[in-house]
């Protein structure tokens, strides 16, 4: 298909489209001749991954071509499934660079979950949010840890099962990206439901 094609079918004005190409967020097209080429269902795929990602997700065209040169590059997915949630959910880059020791309670979290005993940006992220914490004197007990993590443990089960699943790149960044964005504010909105449910039932008698 030519531009005015991808355009129509990718719902993307030619102007981004140009602009993306420009950017190196869109491969080239196949040179028909010095001022036509042509496109595929890949560009049309590559244009719908980065209007979700920065329509839905919010990311910034930096931040997109990061994850998409990572895409290109062949990087194993379980290293671009860590770059995609580094991003999305903002993962404190001052707890990752280190990846100092980690906190006792983290470290019984992996334990009790058996979860891999890896580094990663996750753990370093859960680290310094601890540490965090034990610095403003707000305890976390073992039951807290253990009730929260069993939770968690759960969601992010069914999570990685749909994310895994796509054969394109492009579709697992996706579902990757769109998922944990999405499902995130999900888990947050339930939770403050939850919470609101209990104040309720708490205080409602003292309205």
């Amino acid at each position: 298909m030519q531009l005015k094609e991808l355009s129509r079918q990718s719902g993307v004005s030619a102007a981004s489209i140009k602009y993306y190409l420009r950017e190196g967020l869109l491969p080239a097209g196949e040179t028909v001749h010095a001022t036509r080429a042509q496109y595929s269902a890949r560009h049309v795929e590559r244009l719908e991954l980065i209007q979700a990602l920065r329509r839905i997700v919010g990311l910034t065209i930096e931040q997109i071509g990061g994850l998409l040169r990572m895409a290109d590059d062949g990087v194993p997915r379980l290293a671009l499934l860590a770059a995609v949630q580094r991003v999305v959910l903002n993962l404190d880059s001052r707890a990752t660079a280190g990846g100092g020791p980690g906190t006792p309670a983290a470290d019984a979290v992996v334990r009790l979950r058996s979860w891999p005993d890896s580094p990663s940006d996750a753990r370093n992220a859960l680290n310094a949010h601890l540490e965090l914490m034990e610095s403003l004197n707000i305890p976390v007990s073992g039951e807290l840890l253990d009730t929260y993590s069993k939770a968690m443990n759960d969601v992010a089960g069914l999570d990685i099962a749909a994310t895994t699943a796509p054969e394109s790149v492009d579709r697992l960044i996706l579902t990757a990206a769109v998922g944990m964005h999405m499902h995130s504010q999900l888990l947050l909105k339930l939770l403050a439901l939850a919470q609101a449910s209990h104040a309720i039932r708490r205080y409602e008698r003292d309205a």
